[in-house]
Formats: C-alpha cells, sequence, structure tokens
C-alpha cells in the first residue's frame, strides 16, 4: 500500500491546514490550563515541546534521506541501463547472422519501448504491465540467441563478454523496476510522521497558551515549512512529476543507434 493515490498539492495543502489546526488546539489547551490551574510551569512545558519538535526534526531528516538516497539511485540507474543497453548492442556485432541483425533489432525495440514508457503523459496512471511484459519477452529472446550461440563454442571470450552485457542489462532493468516504480516510503512511516507532527504543533500551542501568549502569524509561516518539506518528500518519493530523473542518457544512446547503418 502506498499513497500515490494522493497529489502532491493535497500534502502540502493539508500539512498547513493540519498544522494551523493542532496549534490552535494546543493554544486553547493551554490558555484553559492557564486560567484554571497556576501549577502548570512552562519550563516543563517548555522541555516537552522540545522534546516531541526534536523527534519531528529527526523523522523529518530521516524519511528526507530515504527519498534522496533512492532519487540519487534513480539518477545512477539510468545511466547503467543506458550503459548496459549500449554494451550489449556493441557486442552484438560479434554475433553470426541472422543473429546479429535480430539481436540489434531487439535492443533498439527494447530502447524505444521503455523510453515511449516513461514519456507517457500521466504516466504514474499507467498500467505498467504491458511494458514489463515486452521488455521480459524480448530479454528471454536475446539471451535465447545468446546461450545458443555460446554452446557453439563453449570457450569463447567473445559470446562470454555479450552474455555479460545481457546480464548486466537484465539486473539493471529488475533494479529500476524495484526502486523506481515499486518502493515507496512505508505508510507506517507515514503515520508516525504525521502523527509526530500533531504532537509537536499541539504542544507549541500548548506552550504559547500556558504562558499567556497571543495567537501568532508566525503560525503560518511554520505550517508553510512544514507544508513544504512534506510535499518535497512526497515529490522526490515519486519517479514522475516535477521531481521525474531525466532519461537522457537513454534519449542519447536512442539517437546513437538511430546513427548507425
Amino acid at each position: 500500500m502506498n499513497l500515490d493515490g494522493v497529489p502532491v498539492w493535497a500534502f502540502f495543502l493539508g500539512t498547513i491546514l493540519l498544522v494551523m489546526a493542532f496549534i490552535e488546539v494546543g493554544h486553547r489547551l493551554g490558555d484553559i490550563a492557564h486560567r484554571n490551574s497556576e501549577d502548570e510551569k512552562e519550563a516543563p512545558v517548555s522541555g516537552v515541546s522540545g522534546a516531541v519538535l526534536g523527534l519531528t526534526a529527526f523523522i523529518l531528516a530521516l524519511t528526507f534521506g530515504i527519498v534522496l538516497e533512492r532519487y540519487d539511485a534513480r539518477k545512477a540507474l539510468v545511466r547503467a541501463d543506458a550503459d548496459a543497453i549500449r554494451a550489449a548492442y556493441l557486442r552484438a556485432d560479434f554475433l553470426p547472422e541472422p543473429d546479429r541483425t535480430e539481436s540489434k533489432r531487439l535492443l533498439k525495440v527494447y530502447l524505444d519501448r521503455r523510453l515511449a514508457f516513461v514519456r507517457i503523459e500521466n504516466v504514474e496512471r499507467q498500467d505498467p504491465r504491458p511494458w514489463l511484459a515486452e521488455a521480459d519477452r524480448i530479454q528471454r529472446r536475446l539471451w535465447d540467441i545468446a546461450v545458443a550461440n555460446a554452446r557453439k563454442d563453449m570457450n569463447s571470450d567473445v559470446a562470454a563478454l555479450y552474455i555479460e552485457s545481457l546480464n548486466e542489462m537484465i539486473e539493471v532493468n529488475e533494479s529500476r523496476v524495484t526502486i523506481g516504480m515499486r518502493a515507496r516510503i512505508p505508510v507506517g512511516i507515514w503515520v508516525v510522521l504525521y502523527s509526530l507532527t500533531i504532537l509537536g504543533m499541539i504542544s507549541i500551542g500548548y506552550h504559547a497558551g500556558i504562558v499567556g501568549s497571543k495567537r501568532s502569524k508566525a503560525t503560518l509561516i511554520v505550517a508553510v515549512s512544514f507544508g513544504m518539506v512534506i510535499a518535497l518528500i512526497a515529490m522526490l518519493d515519486r519517479p514522475w512529476g516535477a521531481m521525474k530523473v531525466t532519461q537522457q542518457p537513454l534519449v542519447d544512446l536512442q539517437a546513437f543507434i538511430s546513427a548507425q547503418k
């Protein structure tokens, strides 16, 4: 289960409303405590507020670190994918005909279909299964061709190099599918993140109420700040949208292959 169905703008606006609402809740609770009891002291409340906000900052940093690392991994995998396909395409020249022509054609189709899929508008709404099934079919056919030629000469270094490049291409594809399409922040982390945010905002409001402070317009600054950070986390967590990884290495490879005679 993931939150891909929730638009990023909803994270932003929802977080702003949530922060402002629970600061207000905390302020009212603190104001009531301030009027009804003189035993409630500022120092303990300040300590609790600081502890909760520290935990909130920690989980925000942890979550941001996870999505940023995954974003960097997606960028690296695009480059690795282009390198693996290029190596397989070039090493296919060592295959005898008609396997050479068929392998190069299949690699070109494989690359074209991959780029066509990621260029689809609203790609997040597309069913990836047809592309994954076609990629698997092409990979199986390329592997069968490589194995058949390797069996003709089991000591061939050229055949070994070609099989190695195909194997790397298949592994990179699996990594791209796993990291780029399926890996998301677990719902449990989102629950903890928002729970700590709510508790932190209540503690801020409660502290302001217990000392008799009036409501401040700075509340909006806090709300917008939290909204921006959480919206950024949501964007980095998804392989599409404003933070989509560039496919330029694959585009350059497509141009290189198209220029071949």
